[in-house]
């Protein structure tokens, strides 16, 4: 690390455009991801997501090397990734209907 200290975050899976932050990190903070050195934009929570890279409109959120959502505005790069900027793909399993004509 040199003689600069990087907040603590993982990446969990090499495909993801997604960190996880594994302590508190302040806006202006740095991130080490594979080499590559990001300024964190805004204040993010504990295992809260932060951008690896630029992520546009409607782009898939990997994280674990899944989809978890699609982000609804641009999102820079070292920014904040919560529910204020992705929109889940999750359907909850008591709204969807396998078979809604058999209905009564």
């Amino acid at each position: 690390m040199g003689n600069s200290a990087h907040a603590n975050i993982i990446l969990l899976a090499p495909t993801d455009n997604v960190v996880v932050a594994c302590e508190e990190i302040s806006a202006g903070s740095s991130i080490e991801v594979e080499g590559s050195v990001i300024t964190v934009k805004s204040d993010v929570g504990l295992g809260h997501k932060i951008a690896r890279h630029d992520i546009n409109p409607k782009d898939k959120i990997l994280k674990y090397g899944a989809p978890i959502g699609r982000a609804v505005d641009a999102i820079d790069k070292g920014a904040h990734v919560h529910v204020h900027n992705i929109e889940s793909d999750y359907l909850h399993s008591h709204t969807g209907r396998q078979n809604p004509e058999n209905e009564t």
